[in-house]
């Protein structure tokens, strides 16, 4: 079935949204073994290579309007003046387009991700990054594929692409030097994204959306880390113009990142005081809560790859992040795998003990 009847306002799924891209292809005649973390990074990204249909568990139920499970002390809108005026049922269409919306910007940057990530295989120049970037090509494929299940499968609602989303994936694709596509995805993107995904995962009570986040975070942790290290040795290297370029480029695309999570879009579908919504949303706890950490991964990334002149550090300080420059990034990228693997490890626990119960059943029948 086409995804077309799924979304909640019109969007016309027969066309494409095209992007001229002013990159060269480069090819290398170097295939020597490359940089040696980078070579680990890409055996661990076919290592841990995984089967979206297999490794989570689609039976689990979700409440369509609450699909995290999210406690009702983290709507923004409650004790407002007309969200209590609306019926249960308005309530939960109202919340059920927010979560619509808040998965689909998810879904639509995975589809971006896969995209950028494809072209730095094909605009890199070194092998050992086109390797990795291929296995992340793949990654991002199964993405794409798990969020586009969990919205027309599980929440049943989809929603646009976000404007400053969208422009952000354009500027990464439409700038002709080859490192443009690893900061906007690698660094401001998939980063930002990584860090969303964690407060939904840390916040969410339904397991199917835990378990879905925990594994996809576990991948982009990977993406990170390839940006990182690729940006580090190509960037010590920029002239001082370079340099003032990309950092004019990270401020931006951190200010239309912060910028995005408010959900215009739905207040507007939905024929809501759009302003005053925006107004409850920006001020809200949930939204502090949310951009205190949206930066974590971000920022010590920007720090540690060489941009950290005067304009970013106070666009950061501006934004009230400076001191997660400070933050240990290999660390969170850690504690983001290990989830994963602990989710993991209690899915076969219990698996074992069914297992013992269905044959301590099965003996006791027998006798």
């Amino acid at each position: 079935m086409s995804s077309a009847s799924k979304y909640a306002r019109p969007v016309d799924v027969t066309t494409t949204w095209d992007v001229p891209l002013a990159s060269d292809a480069k090819f290398t005649w170097e295939y020597d073994d490359g940089r040696d973390r980078l070579l680990s990074l890409y055996q661990k990204g076919k290592d841990k290579q995984w089967d979206t249909t297999k490794r989570i568990d689609w039976s689990l139920p979700v409440v369509q309007h609450n699909p995290i499970g999210l406690p009702d002390e983290f709507n923004p809108f409650r004790g407002v003046d007309f969200y209590e005026k609306m019926s249960q049922a308005e309530k939960d269409n109202f919340s059920h387009h927010q979560a619509a919306w808040t998965w689909s910007q998810f879904l639509h940057g995975e589809q971006g991700a896969m995209v950028v990530s494809a072209r730095i295989v094909e605009t890199v120049p070194d092998l050992d990054s086109k390797f990795y970037a291929a296995t992340q090509t793949m990654d991002e494929a199964r993405h794409v594929e798990t969020f586009a299940k969990f919205l027309q499968d599980k929440v049943d609602l989809m929603m646009p692409v976000n404007d400053d989303l969208a422009l952000l994936l354009k500027e990464s694709l439409d700038k002709k030097e080859w490192d443009y596509a690893y900061l906007g995805m690698q660094v401001l993107i998939e980063g930002l994204a990584l860090a969303a995904f964690g407060v939904f995962r840390d916040m969410a009570t339904n397991p199917l959306a835990k378990q879905l986040l925990a594994y996809v975070m576990q991948d982009e942790a990977r993406h990170v880390a390839f940006g990182r290290l690729a940006l580090r040795d190509y960037y010590a290297n920029l002239t001082d113009k370079e340099r003032s370029e990309r950092e004019d480029f990270v401020v931006e695309g951190c200010w239309l990142m912060r910028n995005r999570f408010l959900g215009r879009e739905v207040y507007e579908t939905l024929d809501m005081p759009v302003e005053q919504c925006l107004e409850i949303s920006e001020n809200s706890e949930i939204t502090r809560t949310f951009r205190s950490h949206l930066f974590s991964r971000i920022v010590p990334c920007v720090k540690d790859i060489g941009l950290w002149g005067e304009k970013v550090q106070k666009c950061y300080a501006e934004m009230g992040v400076l001191d997660m420059a400070g933050f240990n990034l290999d660390e969170l990228m850690k504690a983001d795998e290990d989830y994963a693997e602990q989710i993991d490890r209690e899915k076969s626990e219990f698996a074992a003990r069914a297992a013992e119960v269905d044959e301590a059943i099965a003996l006791g029948a027998s006798t």
